[in-house]
């Protein structure tokens, strides 16, 4: 149950990183208002998963699925150009998140 917290709560962190992009530094109220509800229930659910699951390992899962919906994200909407390098890097830091899955 822990890994699926976890997993939900990555998914939450790209969710309000894209967020407070749209807010516009706060000027913009619905972006505002999912930027604070994602991240207080992303930041819940990271903690949870830490009391049964190593930190760093925690941690950097939690991390890595954010950064890397966060720039698909930027990808799918045009905000970032994808490249073969980026798409290469993505995939490395994905299978780096499985590998750390793996051997916990």
């Amino acid at each position: 149950m822990a890994w699926f917290v976890l997993v939900v709560s990555g998914v939450l962190e790209a969710v309000w990183a894209s967020a407070l992009s749209a807010s516009e530094g706060f000027r913009r109220r619905r972006p505002t208002v999912l930027f604070f509800v994602a991240l207080a229930l992303s930041m819940g659910g990271l903690a949870w998963a830490m009391t049964s699951l190593p930190t760093g390992t925690a941690y950097a899962v939690w991390v890595g699925i954010g950064a890397t919906l966060t720039v698909v994200w930027g990808f799918a909407t045009r905000q970032d150009r994808a490249s073969t390098g980026k798409v290469l890097l993505l995939l490395l830091l994905v299978g780096s998140i499985i590998g750390l899955k793996a051997v916990s």
